[in-house]
């Protein structure tokens, strides 16, 4: 491609490019860029949210560039304050570790493992001293960081904010320095940290990196930022049922969103697929989604599942199957939530009962009314449904 294409290749789907003309003159040069894409390792999954950022890293590495993936090690025992109403618990090494090698593992499902050059930012910031630190906090004032809106708000308000927080921006900051960064990727809430990117390489005598932000991913309620916190998730590690049910759940004005940035449809596809019925689209989507993590077949499988169950009125040929003895012992009867908890199908018996209480717990034909209600040993077998996607069946 030419210089010109490559940079409308690079701003598709994408918020905001700052720095174009440097970009497209580094572009016009023939030299690789060095791209970089920053993750903190502060929980095991990467989400879909993650997938944006990622799918556009993949989209450079396929134009030939070089794809710089830094795992925050260093800047996780800080935590990121973006977003944040207070601070970020802190991880120990331990866990942090664990949680970036699951990183590596789920984000070359999306990159070329081949051409991904994988940096931790410990191996720099582990060896640097307090003075250093002293030194790199000269590049920023209070009233800058104040600028920032997550610290504004907070401040107004009287939230407690960490020095150590401050910090961040510029550890952030200083790692585009020690990649000599040429480009940044990031989601939108991530524009200032990348600012002071370009600020930190100008000091050191560097050319500023170009910043590209990626539209935050909203969730499954159509609504907020896609959140493992808020519950409104679709996880890497997430199963090939789990996948496809929950992108079937979201709102179908969220749907086009998702074929946009998680599929890279351009908008004439959109334009096609939005004159046909939404049902379908989402169908499409869905299997789509779920294949690029679990295989055509799996996509196609789950389709086929999802349409007996909720077109068809049938259950799903891979329902689980339980014995009454393997749950409640010999006993002739046992409480619905008990029976469900030893199933090991659901996250805990709270979540159980939030169920039966908004009436989404079947035993047959006939809904759960109450929590403590109990149910007698089947002569045979009985299929309960709790949720939209699960069932399970308990043989007696």
């Amino acid at each position: 491609m030419s210089p010109a294409e490559q940079l409308s290749r690079i701003k598709a789907r994408s918020e905001r490019l700052i720095g174009e003309d440097a970009l497209l003159a580094r572009l016009a040069s023939g030299q690789p860029l060095r791209v970089k894409l920053g993750v903190d390792p502060t929980r095991p999954d990467l989400t879909f949210g993650h997938m944006v950022c990622l799918a556009k890293l993949r989209e450079l590495q396929d134009l030939g560039h070089q794809a710089v993936l830094l795992i925050g090690d260093f800047t996780t025992r800080v935590g990121d304050p973006t977003g944040r109403s207070s601070t970020r618990p802190v991880l120990t090494p331990e866990e942090i570790a664990a949680n970036a090698a699951t990183y590596l593992d789920q984000a070359h499902r999306i990159l070329d493992r081949s051409r991904t050059q994988v940096v931790r930012n410990g191996d720099w910031f582990g060896r640097k001293s307090f003075l250093d630190a002293i030194q790199l906090c000269r590049h920023m004032t209070v009233q800058q960081m104040l600028a920032r809106e997550d610290f504004a708000q907070r401040h107004a308000a009287g939230t407690p904010i960490s020095l150590v927080e401050f910090l961040y921006p510029l550890l952030q900051g200083h790692d585009s320095v020690e990649l000599r960064a040429d480009l940044e990727l990031g989601g939108s809430d991530q524009l200032f940290n990348m600012l002071v990117g370009r600020d930190l390489q100008a000091a050191a005598g560097q050319p500023p990196q170009a910043v590209l932000t990626m539209p935050l991913l909203v969730g499954l309620d159509g609504e907020k930022k896609m959140s493992k916190s808020l519950g409104n998730y679709i996880a890497f590690n997430d199963s090939a049922k789990d996948i496809f049910g929950k992108v079937m759940s979201v709102p179908d004005a969220t749907m086009w969103t998702y074929y946009r940035l998680l599929l890279g449809a351009d908008e004439a596809d959109l334009a096609r697929r939005q004159a046909q019925h939404p049902m379908e689209m989402k169908k499409q989507l869905a299997a789509a989604l779920t294949a690029r993590f679990h295989g055509e077949e799996a996509g196609r499988y789950e389709r086929d599942q999802f349409e007996k169950v909720f077109s068809k009125g049938q259950v799903r040929d891979d329902m689980p199957a339980f014995a009454w003895d393997a749950l409640a012992g010999a006993a002739a009867d046992a409480p619905v939530v008990d029976l469900l908890a030893a199933t090991g199908l659901f996250p805990s018996k709270k979540e159980i009962v939030r169920l039966i209480e908004g009436g989404a717990v079947k035993v047959g034909d006939d809904k759960v009314a109450d929590r403590s209600q109990r149910l007698a040993r089947p002569a045979g077998d009985l299929v309960i449904q709790a949720g939209k996607r699960t069932f399970l069946k308990v043989q007696g």
